[in-house]
């Protein structure tokens, strides 16, 4: 029988502040251009104290993947999107459940603590580059109790990223989870998301991942650091494929390598002028999962998640509404 919910995201809720800027000012804030930075409150406050005009949109990494499969299921039946993270009891929080709701029809189960609600300053040169600074905030807090198990009972896949392992308590959270959904028969796809995440956690994915996870997403970078291991492209999907019974491994403008059931499938990226690359992975796994919760064949959907990430990097910032859905569905850019 078909679950009520198609996907479940566990993440870090992030409310991007998007704003456009001139090298001059980045340098300014004592960084440098293309590097993402956390900060605490009250460098925040002295960066948004300095800023006169900004727009809005619901990021992190886990959200920005919902947002994706949400703008390619189009509003129809057949994919149920729920999302979970905490955020703070102020407005930011509230706004950021209110646009995952009611822009891009995500069923929002967000606790709501004391404490400031998590936020990205995305700072954009002319060049297109994007330096962002990052204050955690109520992400953090975020922690077993937090979790709706009636809603991973009744998900098909629960989907989340390495980040949750910045804190103990969130890695609790989700490895709880991931138990539970486990008993459910409740598939787990695992972002590994950042190689400086594989790298400090090295250790315990290698140990955990193989008997909890069943799709991984990592760049070339990643997979090599969980692997321990280097090679062409497809020996080394080949030997991921240890990890999980479906890895995905992006390898940039060549596309992306898959593993599953002992076979190794790449499939050519599509060739694009990029303008801005934050968000291309995240796009990349809303693409695949959209095409697995749709039915589609393994090929079909790594040729969508393809589409997806190209198109995403000819856009400013990780809008999909610029993006052309027919095309991206047909596994190409336009």
């Amino acid at each position: 029988m078909k679950k009520q919910f198609t996907l479940c995201g566990i993440g870090n809720p992030l409310m991007d502040f998007v704003t456009y800027t001139d090298h001059a000012d980045i340098a300014a804030l004592g960084s440098k251009p293309g590097i993402s930075t956390l900060i605490d409150e009250k460098k925040a406050d002295h960066i948004l104290g300095g800023i006169s005009t900004w727009s809005n949109m619901p990021g992190g990494s886990c959200a920005n993947t919902l947002r994706g499969v949400a703008w390619l299921n189009n509003n129809e039946d057949r994919i149920q999107s729920v999302y979970s993270g905490a955020v703070g009891s102020d407005n930011v929080g509230e706004d950021y459940i209110r646009m995952m709701k009611r822009d891009f029809g995500i069923i929002p189960i967000m606790p709501m603590k004391n404490k400031r609600t998590g936020f990205s300053i995305v700072m954009v040169t002319p060049d297109y580059e994007r330096t962002m600074f990052t204050c955690l905030g109520a992400c953090e807090d975020f922690n077993e109790e937090d979790l709706d198990f009636n809603v991973l009972a009744k998900s098909d896949i629960l989907h989340f990223t390495a980040y949750m392992w910045s804190t103990v308590n969130q890695k609790n959270a989700v490895e709880k989870a991931v138990d539970y959904c486990r008993k459910k028969k409740t598939r787990i796809s695992f972002d590994l998301a950042d190689p400086l995440m594989v790298k400090f956690h090295k250790d315990e994915f290698i140990s955990w991942i193989p008997s909890h996870v069943d799709i991984i997403f990592g760049n070339r970078d990643e997979i090599t650091g969980i692997t321990g291991s280097d090679g062409d492209d497809a020996s080394l999907a080949l030997k991921a494929g240890a990890f999980a019974d479906i890895v995905v491994m992006k390898v940039g403008k060549q596309g992306c390598v898959v593993s599953f059931g002992g076979k190794i499938l790449h499939i050519p990226g599509i060739e694009v002028a990029a303008i801005d690359t934050v968000g291309a992975g995240d796009a990349f796994a809303a693409g695949f999962l959209y095409g697995v919760l749709s039915g589609r064949k393994i090929d079909e959907a790594a040729m969508i998640a393809n589409a997806l990430a190209a198109s995403i990097v000819t856009v400013e910032g990780c809008n999909f509404m610029k993006c052309d859905r027919n095309a991206i569905l047909k596994g190409c850019v336009r």
